[in-house]
């Protein structure tokens, strides 16, 4: 069973999405174990405060080393960890690779950033991943944190109730997913493809091939052009 530690400054913002839809049913079905650690548990400040002002000056404040290297170097002594990840502005895009591989590891760790951001020593001598969601600010690392946990959850299997769902979806062969439909066939005066309904497997996956080809090529020129490198 894959088991997530999410280490945080405001734990609160993550548990409502850990309870609901694919990745609280994975949960109850202990397909994945996520553990939400409070790092003010670990401050050693008597009013337990985890950031501080920046040396140096300037706005903002800056979560202190302190409760954070107590919280990781105590559960390092329980477990080995495959990755301890750090969500940062500045780290590698998150990508569909990405949660793949995290998919089939054993033990995450993912320490949300906040505020200004975690002090340097952190990140230099704990994290072993640095990850980003987009090139946008947000209030703290817990979205990306949760984002992150979401796309690897439900890879595992048995997390969806189609296996073959998650290979399926967009990115997973570099290219965007095809249009879908579903029931009734015509609705509005509007009609479903014929070839979806013809019952003709091989015609409905060349049709959606070329159609996720083209989708790719208009809104995602850049994931066109690397399939293309590739194919």
């Amino acid at each position: 069973m894959l088991r997530i530690d999410i280490l945080s400054a405001v734990p609160d913002l993550l548990k409502s999405p850990l309870e609901h839809s694919i990745i609280g049913r994975a949960r109850q079905k202990k397909l994945v174990h996520i553990e939400i650690h409070d790092l003010r548990d670990y401050s050693t400040d008597r009013h337990k405060k985890v950031d501080d002002y920046p040396y140096g000056g300037g706005a903002g404040m800056v979560l202190t080393p302190q409760p954070i290297f107590d919280c990781i170097e105590k559960l390092a002594s329980e477990r080995v960890y495959n990755e301890i990840i750090f969500t940062a502005p500045d780290g590698e895009v998150f990508e569909q690779k990405h949660a793949n591989e995290l998919s089939i590891k054993q033990n995450l760790m993912i320490l949300c950033g906040h505020y200004k951001g975690v002090d340097q020593r952190v990140r230099d001598e704990l994290i072993t991943r640095e990850f980003s969601i987009g090139d946008y600010v947000l209030s703290g690392g817990e979205l990306p944190a949760m984002v992150m946990a979401d796309a690897i959850t439900r890879l595992l299997p048995g997390a969806l109730g189609d296996a073959e769902s998650a290979l399926t979806d967009s990115f997973q062969d570099g290219l965007l997913e095809a249009p879908v439909f579903t029931r009734p066939a015509t609705f509005k005066g509007l009609e479903v493809p014929d070839v979806l309904r013809s019952g003709d497997h091989k015609k409905v996956s060349q049709w959606r091939f070329e159609n996720a080809l083209e989708r790719t090529k208009k809104r995602r020129p850049d994931l066109y052009k690397n399939f293309n490198k590739k194919n």
